[in-house]
């Protein structure tokens, strides 16, 4: 027996993945390009990383593309999946200079978490509060867990694109148009203390989601 998946024993399908990234990142990187921002609390990135914290940054899978260039080329440490998407995913992220930690909460999610833990300390991480695979918008546990295993701040943040296409996916994916207006919102970091118990996690959770949803509103806002 092999935990290998089994994409990755087919030549065929390893080479798709990395052609999908060799060549989505020159087009990505175009539509990117493109965009005007209106940024609301970027801040709250400043204070982190100059008292000598990495941050925890908390979105939605839905937003994942606005967020790429924006914090591109900082050695933040993203988790992918293990399945044949979070492959080309990873390496269409690495074009962006950022790093992967292999996983979900099917299958290597707690090797991938012990990864965070010692990527955090030394990078800062990107977490998917709704990945992989939902519900939309409710935010599962892993990052908060972080947060109280290293003592490294929740920074949640959401985007809107003025002019956008959303995908019929799980969450919603939206793709914002070339040339448009993107609002990006970044909250108030949020700190766990390391002898949080169940209940306190569960309270940070939901004050993460809360969050999130104000993010969307100031995003709103910047767009009005």
């Amino acid at each position: 027996m092999t935990d290998t998946p089994d994409w990755r024993q087919s030549p065929r399908k390893r080479a798709e993945a990395a052609a999908i990234a060799t060549l989505g990142y020159p087009v990505v990187r175009a539509l990117t390009s493109t965009w005007t921002w209106k940024v609301s609390g970027a801040d709250h990135v400043d204070a982190v990383t100059n008292a000598g914290h990495h941050p925890i940054l908390a979105l939605w899978h839905g937003r994942i593309l606005a967020a790429t260039p924006y914090f591109a080329n900082r050695g933040i440490v993203a988790m992918a999946s293990e399945n044949f998407d979070g492959e080309w995913i990873a390496r269409l992220l690495g074009k962006f200079g950022y790093g992967a930690a292999r996983g979900s909460t099917s299958r290597g999610g707690p090797a991938a978490l012990r990864q965070l833990v010692r990527d955090v300390r030394a990078h800062g991480v990107a977490f998917t509060l709704d990945g992989p695979r939902g519900p939309a918008e409710v935010a599962q546990p892993g990052a908060v867990w972080l947060a109280k295993a290293t003592g490294q701040p929740l920074l949640p943040f959401h985007s809107e694109g003025a002019s956008a296409w959303t995908l019929n996916s799980w969450d919603r994916t939206q793709i914002p148009r070339p040339f448009t207006t993107v609002a990006m919102a970044i909250q108030t970091p949020i700190y766990v203390p390391r002898d949080a118990d169940a209940d306190a996690l569960e309270a940070y959770r939901r004050e993460l989601e809360a969050a999130l949803k104000s993010a969307r509103a100031e995003c709103q806002r910047l767009l009005a």
